[in-house]
């Protein structure tokens, strides 16, 4: 009997041991996993190659666009999401493709001089590239796989939240609008979260009255 109590005291250490670096080994796995978003090349609008390091602890909403689209007037929405919170640490990101019908036919200036001067767009646009098929951009392919329904993005204007610790938290479909409540209630929850390694808290986020917005496609 006491040989067995002696064992449990030397056993029960051990495996707490174990458990506790099993834990912080599968923690390290999904921050490292977490963390490949930031390093994936891409083209800003003007054709500088660059990444998505210099949005590392923000929260991100990454959207393929269009300029001839339907949809294309969430563009104001995009921009006024972006206007509202990004002192909060919110940032819209674009990615024009002509996947789509062919609704993105001009040249990266002409995408940018449209949406300057038709919907005044201040968040940040990159190179028009794709987002499906063989010759997805590596960004596009990295949020596809990630993300919790794994499917191809469907339409214009389809929508990837990316946490501030860089995990895809949801993914919409074109038809859910920039200001609805689902999108910006998921938002401001993201934005609650404290930046990863901070001790700065998260400013606080007021709720919205929106009016949700939501289509099949």
């Amino acid at each position: 009997m006491l040989l067995v109590m002696k064992t449990k005291k030397i056993f029960v250490p051990i495996l707490a041991l174990i458990w506790s670096l099993t834990l912080q080994t599968s923690s390290w796995a999904e921050a490292q996993k977490s963390s490949e978003i930031y390093q994936i090349p891409v083209k800003t609008i003007d054709g500088e190659p660059t990444t998505l390091r210099a949005y590392q602890g923000q929260v991100m909403l990454i959207v393929n666009t269009a300029s001839g689209c339907g949809y294309t007037p969430q563009y104001k929405g995009l921009e006024s999401l972006y206007t509202r919170y990004k002192s909060k640490g919110l940032v819209v990101l674009g990615f024009p493709s002509n996947d789509f019908f062919s609704q993105e036919p001009g040249t990266n200036a002409q995408i940018k001089y449209f949406c300057k001067s038709t919907y005044q767009v201040d968040f940040p646009l990159f190179d028009k590239a794709s987002v499906k098929g063989d010759g997805i951009q590596p960004l596009f392919r990295y949020l596809q796989e990630n993300s919790e329904d794994h499917s191809a993005v469907s339409w214009n204007f389809n929508k990837y939240l990316v946490g501030r610790d860089g995990k895809i938290l949801h993914h919409w479909k074109s038809g859910t609008a920039p200001e609805s409540d689902e999108l910006v209630k998921a938002v401001e929850e993201a934005l609650l979260v404290p930046t990863p390694n901070s001790e700065v808290k998260a400013m606080p986020v007021s709720p919205s009255k929106t009016t949700d917005k939501k289509s099949k496609i």
